[in-house]
């Protein structure tokens, strides 16, 4: 069996790394084929990467490229977790939002949206190629940010590629949430019996729920989440009786993060560029072969588990429930079934199939609607350079401009990034 990661230089590389050697009881993995355009990220992770493995033994042969055509050829499964622009892009995503008075941040936001637009026919490129050369039946998984966002365009102009869209939100929160549960039973609870009843947008999402072997355990939970969390003005929660997803803070506190946006720098990104910077640094000492404690600062706790777990469960037949992004086909009564969502869905080798959820109460879903409508022009606006689209999607967006703005900060996004958004420029 090959996997391919597009995105291969990216730093959590070794995270997932770790992942497949953790499961390769269950998951023979054969080959790893690592791609990237930055030749030299690819010799640094990409060697490291290496010499993990061979500090297990070689289970699996672990292949560097620059051809990404090479890379999906043949593969069963290809794995998205690319940066179109690198950390250079994203910091000034951030900055084009601090320009002009707006959230920015790489996946909220005018940020959001800029980096959509590069990014999602780079990934329908990606699922062209699996097209033509992955195996029969090849599963592409996206981590790339906006990951909803990218699924969305993935399953609307790419429908006859199957994909998924994951991110390690749903489960950070789940693990926090079954700590809580243990310190009340006072035992230990493989994550495994525990689910995450969620609903939303990628980023956008409300939990409400959480069984354990099938039983609802919400009520207790909830109660103890209110008495220890500092993350949310008590009465938000108390209004919702749900616990939004962080993210949701730019919607409902957007004053304050703009007042934190103006004490910048360091942004997150030039934040990030220094993690990286040293992570770098202790991947290419040959003697390390083993991911630094530093690469949790990165942020990206969960991820080899989340995606790990993910494609064994795909390959191996077993219907677990995941929380995944994928069109949920009519699961949530009363919403457009072709919407891609954040939702439990189980997953087989017949791909995600979601569960029914109940719809959202009417405040959550008034803003789901408008994040959604944003969604949906952005991706047209990514695939056909469509400038009248983005001006629209712009508008569209709850943390957006408003009309008399919106040109300007249109120009200035497809300006600050127009060598990466050839489709308004031909």
């Amino acid at each position: 069996m090959k996997v391919a990661v597009i995105g291969g230089g990216s730093t959590y590389t070794p995270e997932l790394i770790n992942g497949f050697i953790a499961r390769m009881a269950s998951f023979p993995l054969a080959e790893l084929w690592l791609m990237d355009i930055d030749a030299e990220r690819l010799r640094i992770v990409g060697g490291f990467a290496q010499r993990m493995v061979a500090a297990k033994g070689h289970p699996f042969a672990v292949h560097l490229t620059l051809d990404q055509r090479a890379a999906v050829s043949g593969a069963s499964y290809v794995c998205t977790q690319l940066r179109v622009g690198q950390m250079p892009a994203r910091k000034a995503d951030e900055y084009l939002g601090l320009r002009h008075g707006l959230i920015g941040q790489e996946t909220t936001g005018v940020g959001g949206m800029a980096k959509a637009l590069r990014t999602i026919p780079v990934v329908l490129n990606i699922a062209s190629d699996m097209r033509e050369r992955a195996a029969p039946g090849a599963l592409l998984v996206n981590f790339t940010n906006p990951s909803g966002l990218v699924t969305e365009a993935l399953q609307r102009y790419a429908p006859d590629v199957t994909s998924v869209g994951v991110c390690n939100a749903p489960f950070t929160i789940k693990m926090k949430l079954l700590a809580l549960l243990e310190s009340q039973l006072g035992q230990r609870v493989a994550p495994e019996r525990v689910a995450l009843r969620t609903l939303g947008l990628n980023h956008l999402t409300w939990h409400s729920g959480l069984t354990l072997d099938g039983e609802e355990m919400w009520p207790q939970v909830f109660s103890a989440y209110q008495k220890t969390q500092t993350e949310w003005d008590p009465q938000t929660l108390e209004r919702l009786r749900m616990i939004p997803n962080y993210y949701l803070h730019y919607f409902y506190d957007t004053r304050q993060k703009l007042a934190e946006q103006k004490k910048w720098p360091p942004s997150r990104a030039e934040e990030v560029q220094a993690i990286e910077a040293g992570l770098l640094r202790e991947y290419a000492n040959p003697a390390t072969n083993e991911p630094p404690a530093d690469l949790m600062k990165r942020g990206g706790a969960y991820y080899s588990t989340v995606a790990t777990q993910l494609l064994n469960a795909h390959y191996n037949d077993l219907g677990e429930t995941h929380v995944v992004n994928t069109r949920h086909n009519g699961a949530v009564p009363g919403y457009p079934p072709e919407w891609v969502m954040e939702l439990p869905a189980a997953i087989s080798r017949a791909g995600a199939r979601p569960l029914p959820a109940e719809p959202l109460p009417a405040e959550c879903f008034d803003l789901l609607k408008r994040v959604k409508d944003y969604e949906r022009l952005t991706v047209e606006a990514a695939v056909h350079g469509d400038r009248q689209a983005a001006l629209a999607a712009l508008l569209a967006n709850p943390l957006g401009p408003g009309p008399e703005e919106a040109p300007a900060v249109l120009d200035d996004l497809l300006n600050t990034h127009r060598a990466y958004l050839p489709q308004f420029w031909s």
